[in-house]
Order: structure tokens, then C-alpha cells, then sequence
């Protein structure tokens, strides 16, 4: 690989890193056109940013130097809207200029400050910060950017998004005009092409976005589930595709915290990553993923950007994302550096609409199926087991009984000597599957199931009941129900579902019993009594939303004795006046003395006689035109 315009020892350090090719974005910012000049760059995620300003801003740094003179005062500033970013930034910079021997410094909230201004007070090439952290270093007078050579903007759009727009025009405003500015993102807003506008000289717009899909390298797949099946979803995706690593995005942190509990329960090795742990705990979990001792990470958006670890096959949406950028940003963490990934939508039935509009305005072509059920996830299973036990390399067993420290072959013997060959594969395929969380069951795989389906046993013929109590009488299905065995004859285990309305209520009899339970409940009726006797329960020819629907139209007109259609309410205290109190002779509440009539005023405002005007003036003859 010929690299012509960079610097030979920051060419050394891309081959020696194992680089054969550069990306698109990378061979466009080494072009003659763009040497020296201000740069909007517009690139997908994953598709080697940090790498493509390392060395876009090589040459200004080394100045034709073959390495940096001793570090003082930055001679550039990289700024990333997230921790986790700007860490990821300075670990592939610091091996991109170590032959260069640069230095450089992170700065990011979460981090001890008094550490990192004595890290800066010894002197920097580099200094890689989130924008807060980094405007509180400069008004305590912790560096100086009169020196500044080259300016970095990356993930723009993100941090004009988080209301960092203030700390970024205050960096800028301090770093001097003779700079480099190099903006990256993988969106461009018109937020963005103002502050471009306004800081950059002349800039060069470079775009590799493709536009027809959000990412090639990216499988995108959309599940239908029930609602009430999400995280049973979640357990079968991960045990379906048994990915080395995968990232969960949720919505908040409370759901980063339920799923991240439910999945170590279910035996998972998963971390959790969001906006309440600290930086130590983050740097802790994302190490975990890399080692290789954790597989699952549960975070919110805060993960969305910058995290980039090559293991990472597979990403999950737990949670639909708020809009089409955030999905892309997601996903962007798997399908990376040419690498092959996999990102799955999981939407529940009544948001299917959205999602599809959503992949629209992304432009990404989704395949939608079904979540894969146990049969599924048993037959990867053992194909994955067969395989990992096949393509292990033949033993020569003399080696192996010269060189076992530990005695496997002796083991190996021993237990070939109490049981068969088959017993033992038995054995080990047992102990396998013994290792891995059980797959879940899923109610339905179509909304049309959810509704033929989702029933009890015996429950598939019903008849619905009505009672003349809802809400409004406080109706609560933990005394309905004990009501209705007493009235209707019936255990717990013959009543269905229990439908309470605003003044009616209805219950599921399946169709055998309906005809012994209504003449049940019409012996125990007691119209005239003041106990549960007055409740009317009687067979109803609509379901409880059919009934809803014609109290909201009005169709039917309105019932006798109900209001606005509905019944009467039998069971429903009469009403009783309050008890009126006395009078108190010559006190508060004593009858007031009557206020003798008002005679006429003389000459005054009405009261005065007819001949007499305002203000006892005479009247004048009435105009007769």
C-alpha cells in the first residue's frame, strides 16, 4: 500500500497496524484537493472516521518533521459529544502517532480534573475532550490554544443535539484563525452547515454516505411480537444467534436496569452500560465486552456513539428508537471496518406502522419475520454443537499420554472403562445444553393468532354476562369474582375474563355452563334487598366493546332510565339528603330579621315619579319624530 502524501512514519504506523487498503472516507481526505484545506466530512458510521482526521491533520501536526518536538502547549484539539467517544477517539489516535512519539490527553467528565490539568500542565500534542470538560479547562487557564494547528469536530450533529452548541462557539472563539477546522459527521443538519459557515474558511464538502441504504454491511431484520412478549423476544434472539458479542438498546435507564437483572438471572454474562454509572463503572463493562467476559451489553442511546468493538456482531432494539438517525447510529456499532453485522427491530403489533415508515426515511430495506421459537433455537443448537465438536483436531494419544501433566488421558480411560461411548457423547451433549438459558415460549406470531389463540383451556366458547355495577360503584375484580361463585354456583376456575366498565361490567361463562349459571344467578336475585342479591347479572348479547362502542355513537338512542343509553343502576345506594340543622336564636345561623320595604325616592333614580327626571330634574315632552 503506496501512501504518497502522508508522512512516512505515520504510513509506517497504518501498515504496521495491518491496513491493506483505506476506506472511502479515508483515500478522500488525502487527496490533493482537500490537502490543507477546512473539511465537512459526511460518512457513515463505522466506516473509519477517527482514523480518516488522524491522518488528514498529519501532516499539519509533524510540519515535515520526521517526529513531534517535545509536547507543550496542543498543537491539536479533538472534541466528541460522549465519554465513551472521546476515550475510543484517543485510543486509536495514540497508536496512529506513536511512532511520532505524541502525547495526548483525554479529558471528559467522569474523570479526575486535578489529574488531568497536571496531565496538561506536563504538556500535550493532542488533547481529545467532551466540550464541557474542555471549556472548564480553558477558563481556569489550563492550556493555551494559541498554538492550535488543527481543530476537530466529531459526531458534530450529536453534540448539537445535547445543547453543546455555547461550549463549542467558546472553544472555537479561542483557538486562533490561521487554524485547520475539520468537521465530522455522519448527518448534516442545517444546524450544522451554519456553524461551518461561520468558522470555516473555504471548506471542502466531502460526502461517502451511500444513498441507497443505511449501511451495506448491515443485515437489518424487524420482529413482530406480542407486547407482552418483548424480553421472552429478547431471550430467543440472543440464544438464536449466539452472537460472540451484542448490544440492547433501551429507551431509559430503569429498563437498562430491568432487562440487565432478567438477563443475568436467565444465566446470560451481560453488563450494563447508561447515563447513571460512572465513568469507572462504564470503562469497567465496555473492557468486559472486549475480554471477552461479558457477551451482552444492556445500555441506553448513550452507547449509540463511539463505541466500537470488532467483536460486535449483533445489535438489538429493544426499544424502538425515537427517529430514523437514532436507528441508524444504533446499528452503526455492529457492521464495521468491513465487517459483517446483524440488526434487529423488535416491534411490538400496534407500532409496525411506524417502524415501516421509519426504515423509509432511513432507506434501509428490513426483512420482517418472527421471532424464533424454541423448535428453532434447539436445531441451531445442535448444529452449532456438532460443529464446534468436529472441527476439534484429532488427538495422537501416544503424545497426549507423554505430555499430560494433569492426567486427561488417565480420566479419559477411566471413565471409557464404567461407560459406553454413547453414554458419554450423551453425557456431553447433556452438559452442553445444561449451560445455555432455556429458550422462552411466545404466545402468538400474528396479531390474528393473538386474538383465536390466547385463550384458556375451555375458554374457546363463551358467553358473556352483564352486571349493572362498574367503576363507578367500585367494582374490583377481587370481590366480583367471589360474588359471582355465590350467585352463579360456579369455582374460580368456570370464569373467564372480567370486563369493568363505568356503570356495567361483563364476565366470560363458557357456553356449557351458561344455562345452569343464568338460572343460578336468577334464584339468588334479590331486586328489593340491600346485599349483593340487587346486583343484576343477566345474559348479554354484546361484548363488552360492542357495548362501548354504542354508548360513544349513540346509535341505539338513549335506554329508559339510563343516561346517555345506559341503564339504570340498580345496585346503587339510594340517595339520602343531609340532616338541616336548626336555627340558633340571635346567633350565625339565626333567621334574618325581614329588611322593611325602600319607599320612593323623592326626585331620585328609579323610585322618583314618572314626571321627574334624573337627578330630580323635570322632564321635558316626549319627541314624537
Amino acid at each position: 500500500m503506496t501512501l504518497p502524501t502522508l508522512p512516512p512514519v505515520i504510513a509506517a504506523a497504518i501498515e504496521g497496524h495491518g491496513y491493506t487498503t483505506l476506506t472511502d472516507v479515508q483515500s478522500a481526505v488525502l487527496t490533493d484537493e482537500a490537502a490543507g484545506r477546512d473539511l465537512v466530512v459526511s460518512a457513515q458510521t463505522g466506516s473509519g472516521k477517527t482514523v480518516a482526521f488522524g491522518l488528514a491533520m498529519a501532516s499539519d501536526l509533524l510540519a515535515g518533521e520526521e517526529r513531534l518536538s517535545p509536547a507543550r502547549d496542543p498543537l491539536a484539539l479533538v472534541i466528541a459529544p460522549t465519554r465513551e467517544l472521546a476515550l475510543q477517539v484517543s485510543r486509536e489516535l495514540a497508536w496512529l502517532y506513536a511512532p511520532a512519539g505524541a502525547r495526548i490527553v483525554t479529558c471528559v467528565g467522569g474523570m479526575d480534573p486535578v489529574k488531568e490539568r497536571r496531565q496538561l500542565n506536563i504538556g500535550a500534542h493532542i488533547v481529545v475532550g467532551t466540550p464541557g470538560r474542555l471549556r472548564d479547562h480553558l477558563e481556569r487557564g489550563a492550556f493555551d490554544l494559541s498554538s492550535l494547528r488543527a481543530i476537530v469536530l466529531d459526531e458534530a450533529d450529536e453534540m448539537l443535539d445535547m445543547g453543546f452548541r455555547e461550549d463549542l462557539e467558546q472553544i472555537l472563539e479561542a483557538t486562533p484563525e490561521q487554524r485547520r477546522t475539520l468537521l465530522f459527521s455522519a448527518t448534516m443538519p442545517k444546524p450544522i452547515e451554519a456553524l461551518a459557515r461561520r468558522y470555516q474558511r473555504d471548506a471542502l464538502r466531502i460526502s461517502t454516505v451511500s444513498q441507497s441504504r443505511g449501511h451495506g454491511d448491515i443485515a437489518y431484520q424487524a420482529i413482530t411480537v406480542a407486547p407482552a412478549d418483548i424480553e421472552h423476544a429478547v431471550v430467543n434472539l440472543l440464544r438464536f444467534y449466539e452472537a460472540e458479542t451484542a448490544i440492547l438498546f433501551c429507551a431509559t435507564r430503569d429498563n437498562v436496569r430491568h432487562l440487565h437483572a432478567t438477563l443475568l438471572e436467565r444465566g446470560f454474562a451481560a453488563v450494563a452500560l447508561s447515563g447513571e454509572h460512572s465513568q469507572n463503572e462504564r470503562n469497567n463493562a465496555l473492557q468486559a465486552l472486549r475480554d471477552r467476559r461479558a457477551k451482552v451489553c444492556v445500555a441506553t442511546d448513550v452507547a449509540a456513539r463511539g463505541i466500537d468493538l470488532p467483536s460486535l456482531s449483533l445489535v438489538v432494539h429493544v426499544e424502538i428508537p425515537r427517529d430514523a438517525e437514532t436507528l441508524q447510529h444504533r446499528s452503526g456499532r455492529t457492521g464495521r471496518a468491513g465487517k459483517k453485522g446483524t440488526a434487529v427491530l423488535i416491534v411490538p403489533y400496534p407500532r409496525r406502522r411506524r417502524v415501516e415508515m421509519m426504515l423509509r426515511s432511513a432507506r434501509i430495506e428490513a426483512e420482517w419475520g418472527q421471532a424464533p421459537g424454541p423448535e428453532v433455537i434447539r436445531e441451531a443448537d445442535r448444529k452449532r454443537l456438532l460443529e464446534r465438536l468436529l472441527a476439534t483436531p484429532e488427538i495422537d494419544i501416544d503424545e497426549e499420554a507423554d505430555g499430560a501433566p494433569d492426567g486427561d488421558l488417565a480420566i479419559a480411560r477411566e471413565l471409557l472403562a464404567q461407560r459406553s461411548a454413547e453414554e458419554l457423547a450423551l453425557m456431553l451433549v447433556r452438559a452442553h445444553r445444561a449451560s445455555l438459558p432455556q429458550p422462552e415460549e411466545l404466545v402468538a406470531s400474528s396479531p390474528e393468532r393473538i386474538t383465536t389463540q390466547h385463550h384458556r383451556a375451555g375458554f374457546e366458547d363463551t358467553v358473556w354476562f352483564r352486571m349493572d355495577i362498574g367503576r363507578r360503584q367500585n367494582a374490583d375484580p377481587r370481590w366480583l369474582l367471589p360474588l359471582l361463585c355465590r350467585r352463579g354456583h360456579v369455582t374460580r376456575g368456570e370464569i373467564g375474563a372480567i370486563r369493568i366498565g363505568m356503570n356495567e361490567s361483563f364476565v366470560q361463562i363458557p357456553s356449557g355452563i351458561a344455562a345452569r349459571f343464568a338460572d343460578a344467578v336468577a334464584r339468588t336475585a334479590n331486586p328489593d334487598g340491600d346485599d349483593e342479591g340487587s346486583i343484576t347479572i343477566a345474559q348479554s348479547n354484546e361484548s363488552p366493546r360492542d357495548s362501548a362502542r354504542q354508548h360513544r355513537k349513540g346509535q341505539d338512542g338513549p335506554r329508559e332510565g339510563g343516561h346517555q343509553g345506559r341503564p339504570e343502576q340498580a345496585a346503587r345506594a339510594p340517595y339520602k339528603p343531609r340532616a338541616v340543622l336548626a336555627p340558633r336564636e340571635g346567633g350565625h345561623d339565626g333567621p334574618k330579621s325581614p329588611r322593611p320595604p325602600r319607599g320612593p325616592k323623592e326626585g331620585g333614580f328609579k323610585g322618583g315619579p314618572r314626571d321627574v327626571g334624573y337627578k330630580g330634574k323635570p322632564k321635558g315632552p316626549r319627541r314624537k319624530d
